[in-house]
């Protein structure tokens, strides 16, 4: 699969806007379904709309389904299963009475990506990428962390960094089971995994509740139309996250991710009228500078 110059940029863009609304139908939810059904939301009423989304591709490209080797299980298991323990860490770390702090360790995923990539798929990052990185990872930490956002121990810190590493993991993992998946277009090969991805986690997730909690599941069931808009938003921007996995490193895909930080911090001034702090108006021109790099010199 090949670089196909400025797309890879466009799809991610597409993506964290997308994500950034299902995050908040998600917020949404989270009062009637909980953290974890909230959460189950985007796995299971994401993949039925990843499944339109795979016989589209197929008609529309008139191309049949990939056939993947073994090596392909391996990654996207890795990948599915580790977007899940993300989460839940997230989640962990989101309930710590530090939580800005864990978040801002969360956001370093951009860096372990980088590391992950180098390590298991062979993505060089070059100086002025590492520069890209780095200076847009530290935008985002400015501005999550607020002051006194230290207090709490270390177990926010190990907490977030965790998250951070799982969620890199995953990236890795997706992007190593696009690769491999041979003989078939980008389109083809991103829109397959992400729904055998998906699938596997909503099967995961329900057969866990069902054991543990099935009075979520019923919450879910009820509260199926809300749900059903927070699934498609999140199947939407899955389908752009690895439609840019499969045509650039995670790296820079995860990087320019964090214009997703942009578009809460729009939000926050334009629709809630909160004011921007000076704090976070260095944090913005670091991650405006930083994905500006990215962009320039990829």
């Amino acid at each position: 699969m090949t670089d196909t110059g400025w797309l890879w940029a466009v799809f991610t863009i597409i993506a964290a806007a997308s994500q950034t609304v299902r995050n908040a139908m998600q917020r949404g939810l989270t009062g009637t379904l909980g953290t974890v059904g909230a959460t189950h939301v985007r796995f299971l009423f994401g993949a039925p709309f990843a499944i339109v989304f795979l016989v589209g591709v197929a008609i529309v490209t008139g191309s049949s389904l990939p056939h993947p080797m073994p090596i392909y299980w391996l990654w996207i298991v890795g990948g599915a299963l580790t977007q899940i323990l993300a989460t839940a860490l997230m989640l962990a770390a989101m309930a710590e009475r530090s939580f800005v702090v864990a978040y801002a360790y969360i956001k370093t995923e951009p860096v372990q990506v980088a590391l992950f990539g180098l390590v298991f798929l062979g993505d060089k990052v070059t100086l002025p990428m590492s520069v890209a990185i780095i200076v847009a990872t530290a935008g985002v930490v400015v501005m999550s962390i607020k002051p006194g956002g230290f207090t709490g121990g270390i177990k926010p810190t190990i907490i977030g960094l965790a998250s951070g590493a799982a969620f890199a993991l995953s990236a890795i993992g997706y992007r190593g089971a696009v690769l491999n998946l041979t003989g078939v277009s980008f389109v083809m090969a991103a829109t397959f995994t992400l729904t055998i991805g998906l699938i596997m986690q909503a099967a995961l997730l329900s057969l866990y509740l069902a054991l543990r909690d099935r009075a979520v599941l019923v919450a879910i069931a009820r509260a199926w139309r809300p749900s059903l808009f927070a699934g498609f938003m999140g199947a939407l921007a899955s389908q752009f996250w690895f439609l840019a996995f499969a045509i650039a490193t995670a790296a820079s895909v995860r990087t320019l991710a964090l214009v997703e930080v942009l578009f809460a911090q729009a939000i926050s001034r334009f629709v809630f009228k909160q004011p921007v702090t000076a704090r976070e108006t260095l944090g913005i021109v670091l991650v405006v500078a930083g994905v500006g790099l990215l962009v320039w010199v990829r």
